[in-house]
């Protein structure tokens, strides 16, 4: 069993943050892959189901990006999962607009987000990198961050969100490299 978490903020006034990236992902693959409907559990919303052969769980915390830990803890402790069951999609800054990268542990990078998860877990889990790229200084970047996406913007995320959900067997079968390829392919 995995546990694919999408860091997010709760509250329509937020839907359409490039912060909220993750939760779009969660959603993207909770919908192309048949998941059931969500319960409110573990302090966010949880929604079970499979992902080509692997029992997947997909949590949307739902305290706030700055307290993900807490949230994300509990669902592994209540699955006694450890931390290589989990994944992390999440928006990144230092990484082109509607591109992606996976990787294994790392630091936090100022995202408060992970680094909840951190403090709670340690470094050592998955994380999809979804790029929203960077503003160019670093006054307008929480302007950045928490501002919607453009509307030049929606095509390319649909797609991406797709892709990300159209591929999403490599990831639960441990092939990061194909995922993050296939995904590319898709996206020409």
């Amino acid at each position: 069993m995995q546990l694919w978490v999408g860091l997010g903020n709760p509250g329509a006034q937020y839907a359409m943050h490039r912060h909220n990236v993750g939760f779009m992902a969660i959603d993207a693959i909770a919908a192309v892959h048949g998941f059931a409907a969500p319960s409110k559990k573990f302090q966010g919303w949880l929604q079970e189901g499979r992902v080509g052969g692997a029992k997947v769980l997909l949590l949307k915390p739902a305290t706030f990006m700055n307290d993900s830990g807490r949230s994300v803890g509990e669902a592994l402790r209540f699955y006694k999962l450890d931390v290589d069951a989990l994944t992390v999609f999440h928006d990144e800054l230092d990484l082109a607009a509607m591109k992606l990268k996976v990787k294994q542990g790392g630091g936090t990078a100022g995202h408060n987000g992970l680094r909840s998860i951190d403090q709670h877990l340690g470094p050592d889990f998955r994380r999809v990198r979804i790029g929203i790229g960077h503003p160019g200084h670093k006054d307008r970047v929480t302007g950045h961050v928490l501002g919607n996406y453009a509307k030049v913007e929606i095509e390319p995320l649909s797609d991406l969100l797709g892709a990300i959900a159209a591929e999403a067997d490599w990831l639960a079968q441990g092939d990061s490299e194909r995922f993050m390829n296939d995904v590319a392919l898709r996206l020409g």
